[in-house]
């Protein structure tokens, strides 16, 4: 790896922590950048570059971004994957800001291939218990799930089974996500923690909940 591409992917690392686990490889005779196993940026040639799709390149176009243009055999190839200059390296906020969407677009990306075909207990965090549980609150397959949300699933759920806890609330936002509960972004796990402790205190309801799946 060389000192630029190995600088770089340590600054992203650094920028990106936020938002989960951050991994590289080698990718188009450079190298990758990875969120909880899901790819947002590429590093060649000692730049960055992160991924755009179909809802997010406007954002990067718009603030006049360039995009990665490689050879093959010669001719050149055009990638959605845009530059990071200097002046967004120096705003360490709009460049996490970026990074989210380009993260969140192709979480999304890989969600829809996978939605179709994927049974509810062959997600992440997900029992054939809790698949069950899913199945008795209405929720019967991967769309309805992610059509749904964590929350809203969470509450269903609870309406069948009262005891169910925030393991179960983490564990349906990480299959929903594509990855295990434990590496959840810090931004999201949080959020569902804050809300997670104003529904309980909620008339009738209580802090108190099982930290196991239903088996």
């Amino acid at each position: 790896m060389g000192h630029l591409s190995k600088e770089k992917i340590r600054q992203a690392k650094e920028c990106f922590e936020k938002l989960g686990l951050i991994t590289s490889r080698s990718q188009f005779g450079g190298y990758s950048l990875s969120v909880n196993a899901v790819m947002l940026a590429i590093v060649f040639d000692g730049k960055l570059y992160l991924r755009a799709n179909d809802e997010t390149e406007i954002f990067f176009r718009e603030r006049g971004m360039m995009h990665f243009v490689y050879s093959k055999r010669g001719m050149p190839i055009s990638l959605r994957y845009y530059h990071v200059d200097e002046s967004l390296w120096n705003d360490n906020k709009t460049l996490l800001r970026f990074a989210q969407l380009s993260y969140e677009g192709a979480l999304a990306e890989f969600t829809r291939k996978q939605s179709s075909t994927t049974r509810l207990k062959d997600l992440p965090n997900l029992s054939i218990g809790l698949e069950r549980l899913l199945w008795k609150a209405g929720i019967k397959n991967v769309h309805d799930l992610r059509n749904k949300g964590a929350k809203h699933s969470y509450l269903k759920l609870k309406m069948v089974q009262k005891t169910l806890g925030i393991n179960v609330l983490l564990s349906l936002a990480g299959a929903i996500s594509g990855y295990h509960q434990a590496v959840l972004p810090v931004i999201v796990r949080n959020e569902l923690l804050e809300w997670f402790k104003e529904i309980t205190m909620l008339p009738g309801n209580s802090r108190s909940g099982v930290r196991r799946h239903p088996d």
